[in-house]
């Protein structure tokens, strides 16, 4: 199970735990928005699997970078209508063939999966 600790501290600034690790997200700007934490999660998840991929496949994919864009909607309820990924692999060593392959596995990244699942989400009070 996944365990995640937010904290309110100040205005509009909490701080992240989990496990060992801290981070701040701001919805002021002064750091991560919760839409960017949300979005770079996405982004680095992919990444792993990207690394995954070519680990297994004895490829030298290093120092690629990926791009995630939103399209936030204009009424309610906001949410993102349309979320994309760009992948630069810096140089495409790979042929068409390994260039789908690639795009299927990565699309077994679990936070792609949950974001495509739409999964249910529970809240309760605890005072």
């Amino acid at each position: 199970m996944y365990r995640i600790e937010v904290v309110h501290n100040q205005e509009m600034a909490f701080r992240v735990k989990a496990g060992e690790s801290e981070f701040t997200v701001d919805a002021k700007g002064k750091g991560l928005t919760p839409l960017d934490a949300l979005l770079a999660g996405l982004g680095t998840c992919v990444g792993v699997y990207i690394r995954k991929y070519a680990e297994g496949s004895k490829l030298d994919l290093q120092n690629f970078k990926v791009n995630v864009t939103a399209e936030l909607s204009k009424e309610p309820v906001l949410c993102f209508k349309q979320i994309g990924v760009e992948i630069d692999l810096k140089s495409c060593l790979l042929d068409e063939r390994r260039q789908k392959a690639l795009l299927e596995f990565i699309k077994n990244c679990p936070v792609h999966n949950t974001l495509k699942a739409g999964p249910s989400i529970e809240f309760k009070l605890a005072c």
